[in-house]
């Protein structure tokens, strides 16, 4: 196997959708993987999925905008799994209106999950990474950056992680630490089957508004972002860092 089978990584908001699938393909290319969410029970499942096939795991319950509680969980990682050198800032809520339905309590709930936790995550790993003079930070985007209706937090917060990951790539580079973004299009989540919600239409009659506007002609799937993920934290992709790939079956503009 490769250097990845003595490696640890963290994946946050990974009890299910985006997060569960890269937890899974990480563990198949070999990591240890600590699978963090506000419930640990609801970790423990994906843990014992690739458990069951020879991968090692920890299910880890965490508030990603709790700065004890980060501490804690990267602490326990460390101490359980291994000192944790590969990251992925996947945790997201939805708190979508329109603006001036908006409420601060609203708009600091994603924040505070977006990028308050993405901030709170990589300054607990880091020093993981330095340390080992290797490391990755994959940052969950969205096509949303490029702005969307309804979704000014929403929008905002992941607009903030492309700047948050291109500043983080300068600082850490020199330490062997890449950082990376990845936004993905529309894939068919429970997150997105909260938007249709939201919207007052079916997922089906989203669903098949959406895709005729994809090039691909399909929704993508939680694994076509695991294994953009798998890119990234892979040895091959030790010279790209700072980038923000668009995972959306087709140009986005």
């Amino acid at each position: 196997m490769s250097g990845e089978q003595n490696r640890t990584a963290i994946v946050t908001g990974a009890a299910r959708g985006i997060g569960a699938a890269t937890a899974r393909r990480l563990a198949h290319d070999g990591f240890a993987v600590a699978v963090l969410d506000l419930d640990e029970q609801a970790c423990k499942s994906v843990v014992a999925e690739f458990e069951s096939v020879g991968g090692r795991g920890l299910a880890v319950g965490a508030d990603v905008s709790d700065e004890e509680a980060v501490t804690a969980a990267v602490e326990r990682v460390a101490s359980e799994l291994g000192a944790p050198t590969v990251l992925v800032n996947n945790a997201g809520i939805l708190r979508d209106n329109l603006l001036f339905k908006m409420t601060v309590t609203d708009w600091d709930a994603v924040m505070n999950v977006h990028l308050r936790g993405a901030f709170l995550m990589s300054r607990a790993t880091q020093k993981y990474m330095t340390e080992a003079k290797w490391g990755r930070i994959v940052n969950l985007s969205s096509t949303s950056a490029l702005g969307n209706r309804g979704q000014v937090n929403y929008s905002a917060a992941k607009a903030g992680l492309q700047g948050f990951t291109k500043t983080l790539a300068l600082e850490l580079g020199r330490f062997g630490v890449t950082v990376n973004a990845i936004a993905p299009g529309f894939i068919a989540t429970e997150m997105t089957q909260a938007t249709a919600a939201r919207m007052g239409v079916s997922f089906e009659e989203l669903t098949k508004t959406l895709v005729e506007r994809i090039p691909v002609n399909r929704p993508g799937t939680p694994d076509d972002i695991a294994h953009a993920v798998s890119f990234f934290t892979s040895e091959g992709a030790s010279y790209v860092s700072g980038q923000v790939i668009y995972v959306a079956g087709g140009p986005t503009t």
